[in-house]
């Protein structure tokens, strides 16, 4: 084959003004990467590749490469094609006539291009991942997805699809992921090169070779496992003292509570107010001596008021704009944001982190905005220390959880866990937990979370959950919310971290003087007696589950395995299992079918292969369809038979 230089685990393919790399990079995985002006620029991010022997062959037609069980082709035209044992998987798709053209670039200027890269569309493909978002999406085939982050939408570039592979896009850079009927077609808005990787296998396999490439997760800290409490917001510190006493004296375990925002005098100051919090290490100390963690909300604006501002701004610790003023957000007032892609922004920050929080005992930090939440959303505008923002901004919320992970190492601290409104691939590694965002509260957002957690599960994020009852428009005297959120308590129960969270409609006038008072208040008490009894006993029910949420977690770990799992992860030849957006594995042992309806108290579930048992009454069902009732105190969840998990059921 002409314009070929073979190497011990790589392709070198010219033609055209195109530099074509094809490398094995891991187990059952080949990186393909495209250099529109011939100038190989490595850019790895946070990729990791590994090592791997591969085979490599090359006659006048074609050059193949095979790594494992994948192997790729790419031809004379430049065309390439990937198969998994045999089965073509994945073609390229010409964008021109006589089959030429196989990738499109366009020159902006300063060796930046914007490109993309189109394949031949399978109808019989399912597609699952790219994170989470509010479409209410589980099987993607059919959809176009933004690359790009915002507020309850935290974009992931990375698929699998149902015919045994993984796709992961390693380009940060806001574009567009399009899985229609007619082509699949990866877009980067702005890029050196064309750069993915490809992983052959099951869901199990490329789970772990995902992990391998991108990051193992940390272990989850083992208070992290139980129930974690916060509201809109605690105003002052004897508020928030005396909702963890009233947990304490009604004898119900609480893991966490959470001080969320405006406790602070400025947004960029990083430290409590303390006309309204005057003794943190008191507050921390009593907390901690009922079993209780405190998790306090940083956000990443920062305004001219703030003592921080001039000095971050002097340093270039400050996001900067190409034409306009640096002003970003406008959240009372107009705010610019700390660009954590720069190393001197996280060491300087995580200074301030430590000494006002960590050092008075705060245990760990909740990172909103994470994306960062930008008005408007002119990524092409900014300027980051890791280059343009539209090319580099899927690695924001990256960098934004490096720094509380490198901070916690510094000080030795192994228990690191930081709850965050957006992630990327390898944010995992960081103790990374991501929540939905902020959510309505309705039945409709609650049957959307379902689905947002399977498939941002499928994207190497293990760690991740909501506000249960959802954040915003519920009335907590309504019978509408107090159903709402025994369903919700219900499905927190079987997510890697229940959280209690939410802006709940005031019906008190607001405390004067406060720039943002607090809703209704958001205990487990607030929703009724009955309710009350019925979210006591799941939380019960969750501290017994504790060491095998635990199991679970090291499973994340060790393997790379999700611990929300879709039914097709652990029977990926069962072709029903694919087409299940409401019911799946919560570990090994445990399959669980949230109520996602008002009203709903039967629910049709899909029984896989083995014996399951039904928890509530410890009937065993076989493979099949049943119809299973749960009324509003129950919740329909199987244990596999000869599990000891049913135990924690009893």
């Amino acid at each position: 084959m002409k314009k070929v230089t073979v190497t011990e685990n790589s392709i070198l393919f010219s033609r055209k003004g195109e530099l074509v790399r094809l490398t094995a990079c891991g187990k059952n995985a080949i990186r393909f990467q495209g250099f529109p002006d011939c100038r190989v620029i490595d850019e790895d991010y946070n990729l990791m590749p590994q090592s791997v022997d591969a085979v490599i062959e090359d006659n006048e037609t074609w050059a193949t490469m095979t790594c494992g069980k994948l192997k790729v082709m790419i031809g004379t035209s430049g065309r390439v094609v990937f198969y998994s044992d045999g089965k073509e998987i994945l073609v390229e798709k010409p964008e021109l006539t006589f089959e030429d053209g196989f990738r499109h670039y366009e020159n902006k200027g300063s060796g930046l291009w914007s490109a993309r890269v189109t394949f031949k569309p399978n109808e019989n493909e399912h597609f699952f991942g790219m994170g989470h978002s509010w479409d209410n999406d589980f099987d993607l085939k059919g959809s176009s997805i933004d690359i790009r982050n915002v507020n309850a939408k935290c974009t992931i570039p990375y698929v699998y699809s149902s015919l045994g592979y993984g796709f992961l896009w390693n380009v940060p850079s806001t574009g567009l992921c399009e899985l229609s009927k007619n082509r699949t077609r990866w877009n980067s808005d702005c890029c050196h090169a064309i750069d993915y990787v490809v992983i052959a296998g099951t869901p199990a396999e490329t789970s772990s070779v995902l992990a391998d490439l991108t990051g193992h997760a940390s272990p989850m800290p083992e208070w992290a496992t139980g129930f974690w409490q916060s509201r809109l917001r605690y105003e002052t510190q004897d508020d928030l003292l005396a909702v963890a006493r009233k947990y304490k004296e009604l004898g119900i375990p609480l893991s966490a509570i959470i001080c969320d925002y405006f406790h602070w005098t400025e947004q960029g100051d990083y430290k409590f107010d303390p006309k309204y919090w005057p003794d943190v290490k008191a507050m921390t100390d009593e907390l901690h001596g009922m079993n209780t963690k405190l998790i306090v909300s940083m956000w990443p604006t920062i305004n001219e008021h703030s003592e921080n501002y001039r000095h971050m701004r002097n340093n270039n610790m400050l996001m900067r704009t190409a034409h306009g003023p640096d002003r970003v957000f406008d959240f009372y007032g107009w705010q610019n944001e700390i660009d954590v892609t720069n190393p001197a922004t996280r060491d300087f920050v995580w200074s301030k982190l430590k000494e006002n929080y960590i050092d008075n005992g705060v245990d760990a930090l909740w990172f909103d905005e994470a994306e960062p939440e930008i008005h408007p959303e002119h990524f092409d505008n900014l300027i980051w220390y890791a280059g343009r923002g539209d090319m580099v901004a899927l690695l924001y919320p990256y960098y934004y959880s490096k720094m509380a992970y490198d901070g916690f190492k510094s000080i030795g601290r192994d228990d690191i866990i930081t709850l965050t409104r957006c992630a990327y691939l390898g944010s995992q590694k960081f103790g990374s937990l991501v929540w939905s965002g902020d959510i309505e509260s309705t039945f409709e957002s609650l049957a959307c979370q379902v689905k947002a957690g399977l498939n941002i599960s499928m994207c190497g994020i293990p760690w991740w959950n909501t506000d249960i009852g959802g954040f915003y428009g519920a009335d907590i005297t309504s019978d509408y919310f107090r159903e709402l959120v025994i369903r919700w308590f219900q499905f927190g129960l079987f997510c890697p971290v229940m959280r209690l969270h939410g802006s709940r409609i005031r019906h008190f006038e607001p405390t004067p003087g406060l720039i943002e008072p607090s809703g209704d208040p958001n205990e487990i008490w607030s929703f009724g007696e009955k309710n009350f009894e019925i979210i006591r006993n799941l939380i019960f029910i969750r501290e017994k589950l504790r060491p095998y949420i635990i199991r679970t977690s090291d499973q994340a770990t060790e393997k790379g395995y999700p611990m929300m799992r879709p039914m097709f992860f652990e029977y990926p030849e069962d072709e029903i299992c694919y087409t299940l957006d409401s019911q799946y594995m919560f570990g090994d042992d445990i399959i669980f079918a949230p109520i996602v309806e008002q009203g709903q108290t039967v629910k049709t579930v899909y029984i896989p292969d083995g014996e399951w048992i039904l928890t509530k009454d410890k009937r065993v069902y076989t493979k099949g369809k049943y119809d299973i009732t749960a009324e509003i105190d129950e919740f329909i969840a199987f244990v596999r038979n000869g599990s000891d998990v049913i135990d924690c059921f009893n």
